[in-house]
């Protein structure tokens, strides 16, 4: 049987292109040694050397993230991450969810595999950075590699979601928004919540520190003042799922769930 394919959001040709720019780098540092003089040598020797060593200490790092993220590997932190906020999820019977932003489909996947009795629709634009990494192809392949039926797959965008207002009982997603630049966050996150129904469920995991997001004590209380039945927002990079040290290094130090009942 097919195993699924979460892909790795560190994708293996730049991990590549980092290690190929590094020879380069070292090569043209021989020749420049080799077939120049004066100070012009000694600069370009140095300079391909400085870009050398920076292009190849980015690869390795590229590499551990790697490793690290793989979500079959041997540390599975793209899993732990997924299955977190996926737990954050209830539908009721017969009811609907939305993933914002579903990639390769796993947080869908999981989610729709917690509720049974419910569906999952995932949407994403499936173009961008990793046009060639996610696609609505792959989605379908990895449900059906799980054995999950009770879940769809579509075209949307989280900047104007293809939805009504309160179409769903849960809606959730995963490392989303800051990837969307020139865009406020806190409107993002509104734009999600229009489509969930009062009384519905929300996980939303992202990179939510002050520069990104703003004030999200603020939001919160707006919240709380519009009515919502419960809001929350913990971090995921403090012992949830992460540790502070790891989740600086791996660039996730602000993680943090919002999570709640509308």
């Amino acid at each position: 049987m097919k195993r699924p394919d979460y892909q790795n959001w560190v994708p293996k040709p730049l991990t590549l292109a980092m290690f190929l720019g590094a020879c380069v780098c070292g090569l043209l540092s021989v020749c420049a040694n080799a077939f120049l003089s004066g100070s012009l040598r000694r600069i370009l020797v140095i300079l391909f050397l400085f870009s050398g060593i920076l292009l190849l200490l980015t690869g390795i790092y590229y590499f551990i993230l790697r490793r690290i993220f793989d979500y079959n590997g041997k540390y599975q932190l793209s899993k732990k991450i997924i299955e977190y906020t996926a737990k954050h999820i209830t539908l009721p019977k017969g009811g609907v969810g939305l993933d914002v932003g579903c990639g390769s489909g796993a947080l869908s996947i999981a989610c729709a595999r917690r509720n049974p009795h419910g569906v999952m629709v995932g949407c994403d634009i499936w173009s961008g950075a990793y046009t060639k990494t996610f696609t609505q192809k792959l989605c379908e392949e990895n449900a059906k590699a799980e054995g999950v039926s009770n879940i769809r797959f579509t075209l949307g965008n989280a900047i104007d979601l293809p939805f009504e207002d309160e179409s769903f009982d849960a809606v959730t997603s995963n490392y989303v928004y800051h990837n969307i630049s020139g865009h406020n966050k806190q409107k993002l996150l509104k734009e999600t919540l229009r489509v969930l129904k009062k009384g519905g469920c929300f996980a939303i995991h992202d990179l939510m520190g002050i520069i990104r997001y703003g004030d999200m004590e603020a939001f919160l209380k707006e919240l709380k003042d519009e009515g919502y039945e419960e809001v929350h927002l913990i971090s995921t990079a403090h012992g949830e799922i992460m540790h502070p040290l790891p989740a600086t290094l791996l660039g996730l130090g602000d993680s943090m769930l919002l999570y709640g009942k509308k």
